[in-house]
This record gives C-alpha cells, structure tokens and sequence, in this order.
C-alpha cells in the first residue's frame, strides 16, 4: 500500500484479511464480526509496519487507561459489540452521540452537535444508527450495547416519546428522528441490544466523559 500521509494506519492481524490499511473504515470491515479479532491504530505507517512484522501480543496483551474495569469482567462482556452513547449540554442543549467498538473504543461513527436535543434523542439515535449500519453490513453477529433504558424502549415500540418541542433550532434533529423511526418501521433487523451494567462494569465505552 502507499505510504502517503494519513493521521492513522490499522494493524490488522487477526481479521478477514491481515494486514496495513489506512482508515478505520477499512479495518472495521476486516474485524467487526470475526471472532477475537487482533487490531490496533497507529501515527505512522512505519510503526504499522513494525508492529504488523511483530506479535499482536506485544502491542494489544498491555491494558490502556479504562480498559481495566472491561477485562475484570471480560468473560460477561460480548466482545464483538457495539457500545452507543449520547451527551447532551443542558435540558434541552447541545447533543451530540456516538458508536464504538466496545473493546479497543475506535469510533465507528459520530453525529452532532444538534441544537435543542435530549440525552435521551440522543441515545436512540445512537441506536438507530448501530442498528442500520450493521444491517447494511449484513451483519447479524455484532450485538449493540446500551446504557439507556429508554432508548431501548423507544426502539422496541417504534415511537419517540419526547415532550421536546421542535423549532427553527432543532429542525435537523427532528428530521433525523423521523428517519430513524421510519427506518424501524420498515426494516426487520436480528442485531442484539443488550443493556450496558453501569454499576457493575463502569461507563460504557462510547461515553464521552463529560460527568
């Protein structure tokens, strides 16, 4: 591959096909359903390369900061996952959510900010989202973690049931909301969402530490 420019280069050592790639979408097609995949960034292609030329076990084995708490509770974490999550400046405010993969925290995608949202439109956006993305990918293996009950129910019953009220400023978000809603009510999807154990597991990986 060209060794041009890029902010990051992805090892892929244990996926669909290993190997150097030059953008996370590009991974994530090698590794998000195939099982104890082996993957990780890197600034450079000369530290990709070095790495991809040496063992996954001696740049992934060491834990980073906030993986911890994940690993003590590996065996009851699904490890090919999805975690979503929403932050929202104020009631209503700013709102902006997110989807990464539960383990190495790669952001698998990002929307927002929206003016006058929810952490709760947020949060089922996020799942929205997840759920699309994978059906798009044909992927019925990934499950999808959560942290909001809410969320969860607004997508079992189809219905957003928010007392926001929509203006000029939040136009667009709306406007995302009834897509989302169209969308499960159009399509059949086998995608998982299961709850994320705050208490028990610490935040889920897609919060974006603002607490």
């Amino acid at each position: 591959m060209s060794k041009s420019s890029k902010s990051k280069y992805y090892v892929v050592w244990v996926g669909q096909k290993p190997g150097i790639y030059d953008s996370w979408k590009k991974c994530q097609e090698q590794v998000v359903g195939f099982p104890d995949a082996k993957y990780k960034s890197f600034k450079s292609y000369d530290e990709a390369k070095q790495a991809f030329d040496s063992s996954a076990t001696n740049y992934i084995s060491k834990e980073t900061k906030g993986t911890s708490r994940i690993k003590d509770f590996s065996a009851e974490i699904i490890s090919d996952s999805i975690s979503v999550d929403a932050a929202c400046s104020g009631n209503p405010g700013i709102v902006e959510y997110q989807g990464v993969h539960t383990i190495s925290k790669e952001q698998i995608f990002h929307m927002g900010p929206f003016q006058q949202g929810t952490n709760n439109i947020g949060e089922y956006l996020g799942l929205v989202h997840g759920l699309a993305l994978l059906k798009k990918q044909a992927n019925h293996h990934t499950v999808i973690y959560t942290d909001s009950k809410t969320a969860m129910s607004w997508v079992r019953n189809k219905k957003v049931k928010t007392t926001l009220k929509q203006d000029a400023l939040n136009a667009d978000l709306f406007l995302l909301i009834k897509r989302a809603t169209n969308w499960l009510m159009n399509n059949n999807y086998k995608t998982q969402i299961l709850k994320w154990e705050t208490k028990k597991w610490g935040e889920i990986p897609a919060d974006f530490g603002r607490k």
